[in-house]
């Protein structure tokens, strides 16, 4: 869900804003919307002539515009037609990058959901424990990622491990990734979602290993000083890992701090050449 194109960028975040004032605006459903714009996706994807048609840069905008209000009239809530409406008037560089956009505003309006519940930590959370389980659950993770199953199968399967013990954005997006992967796989996907929710604040996420559980001032403490070197409020996904043997390994995107006691001594077995 990498969008490379410069013309697809600018557009991209064009449409965050419209997405952020469709949020922001009075009366605003946010509980379909992420949901109406999963499906607009899964059609521009089953559909390949229309992909291309709403994201060929030759065609009028308005034209491209009336096209999906033809088809999606009465299917969708206004608000998201309208949002779609607005997304193919703009230029995309390819019809996937298009595709990804749509994508990508989804997960943020699921997002939305979560913070106008106060539970958008929770969905960083959630999706980060999930693929964690998935990482420690291989026959699970054969279920859901594998062609063994069909596709209702599979979403029974995913209500029966989360319903009622997660929020329903999380429900929502990882039923998405197990379903529609759309080339990915399920961790690297939900890698991804997490991302796009850690952004709506404008925050940094840390994965940090420890070999104990840290202690909530201890949390905090370290997020406040992650937050001071970075310029940015952090995140702290907390993994516990008995191997560290001590001390704490944090990685920021392609940073890693490694201050563990296993990290300084295979750091001492490279210089000596014994690694």
């Amino acid at each position: 869900m990498t969008i490379t194109g410069a013309v697809s960028r600018a557009s991209l975040a064009e449409a965050k804003d419209r997405l952020e004032a469709v949020i922001s605006s009075a009366g605003a459903d946010l509980d379909g919307l992420g949901g109406d714009l999963f499906a607009v996706l899964h059609l521009i994807d089953r559909e390949h002539g229309l992909r291309r048609a709403v994201s060929d840069p030759a065609r009028d905008g308005a034209d491209k515009a009336q096209l999906v209000r033809i088809l999606l009239e009465g299917k969708v809530s206004p608000a998201a037609l309208g949002l779609v409406a607005d997304v193919v008037r703009m230029r995309w560089s390819t019809p996937s990058e298009l595709s990804d956009a749509v994508e990508t505003l989804a997960v943020i309006a699921e997002s939305a959901r979560a913070e106008a519940d106060g539970r958008l930590d929770d969905l960083e959370d959630e999706l980060f424990r999930f693929s964690r389980v998935l990482e420690g659950e291989v026959e699970l993770r054969g279920a859901l990622a594998g062609p063994g199953l069909p596709a209702d199968r599979k979403a029974g399967l995913v209500e029966a491990l989360l319903d009622g013990k997660v929020q329903p954005a999380t429900l929502t997006l990882v039923t998405e990734l197990v379903l529609r992967p759309r080339g990915r796989s399920l961790e690297s996907g939900l890698a991804e979602f997490g991302r796009i929710v850690a952004q709506r604040r404008e925050r940094l996420v840390a994965l940090v290993r420890t070999p104990v559980e840290l202690a909530d001032a201890q949390r905090t403490r370290l997020a406040a000083v992650l937050a001071a070197a970075y310029g940015h409020e952090v995140h702290l996904n907390i993994e516990l890992d008995p191997a560290a043997i001590g001390g704490l390994s944090i990685e920021i995107g392609d940073e890693i701090i490694d201050g563990t006691i296993a990290g300084r001594l295979d750091d001492v077995r490279r210089r000596l050449g014994t690694g």
